[in-house]
């Protein structure tokens, strides 16, 4: 097992543990955590690591293709920017639930209805918080629970700014996954278009059955879609004019929390 420059014990060093397929991925990361020790060289790498020369090439020039180290003659490697990248990334996403807690409690108030807070986590919408609303209407949801993205109104609003060609992605891996679903390619491509032209998505009762949603998505400093909100109700609370009415409601709450994130976008509520 390889050690560090202070004494201490390289994380995983030489270990290749873990479930099948993964040696290649934990010596990776054992090279990133040799490189933040102060191992700079290959040679410096490969003596920490137990690894031999080739091994150690190789996982590190695929490392700084990918931006996760960075390389300069005569200096060495480094840590590179896609970390600092995933840090931001990291810490908005710790704050997050945080900063909107109070900006979504005043919407589920003001609605009387369910408020969920999300995220995108793979190909699945994560939801991170959840307020109850007032009625007497049982959402089947809970904090944690991971939905699908094509029919959830938070789930499309997560996707508004990837294009066309990515949403045929994630549309055929559900239908991949044997998801049955309702809506066609075709007219929900349609939908998804419109949504991303004006900012928000619906669900219309494309998930849950007699279960209705109005969402809009949470950016960052970037202008970047990093999560979303929704105000989700039975259909009975949500016909046609009430979604469409509750739409700048959504969205202004989903860019107050963008503005205690740092975005500095435009007021772009619907059209």
């Amino acid at each position: 097992m390889g050690r560090s420059r202070s004494g201490g014990t390289v994380a995983g060093a030489g270990k290749s543990k873990g479930l099948p397929g993964s040696q290649t991925l934990i010596r990776g990361l054992d090279v990133l955590e040799a490189v933040a020790e102060g191992a700079t060289s290959l040679p410096a790498i490969a003596e920490l690591l137990g690894l031999n020369r080739s091994t150690t090439h190789r996982l590190a020039a695929t490392l700084a293709e990918r931006r996760y180290l960075s390389f300069t003659p005569r200096v060495g490697y480094a840590l590179g920017p896609k970390l600092l990248e995933l840090g931001y990334l990291a810490r908005d996403a710790m704050n997050f639930p945080r900063i909107a807690r109070g900006h979504i409690e005043v919407l589920a108030r003001a609605t009387g209805d369910t408020v969920h807070l999300g995220v995108l986590e793979g190909t699945r919408a994560l939801y991170l918080d959840k307020i109850p609303g007032s009625r007497r209407v049982e959402i089947r949801s809970r904090v944690g629970d991971r939905h699908p993205l094509r029919s959830t109104g938070l789930g499309k609003a997560l996707i508004l700014d990837m294009g066309e060609a990515r949403w045929r992605e994630l549309y055929a891996c559900e239908d991949g996954e044997g998801k049955r679903y309702s809506v066609g390619l075709s007219t929900w491509l349609k939908r998804m278009r419109d949504y991303a032209g004006r900012g928000y998505a619906f669900d219309l009762e494309e998930n849950e059955d007699r279960i209705r949603c109005v969402a809009a998505p949470v950016r960052d400093t970037t202008n970047a879609i990093i999560g979303a909100v929704s105000v989700s109700s039975a259909a009975q609370y949500m016909d046609d004019a009430r979604m469409k009415a509750l739409v700048e409601q959504v969205q202004a709450t989903a860019q107050a929390i963008s503005r205690d994130l740092g975005w500095r976008g435009s007021a772009a509520l619907r059209r």
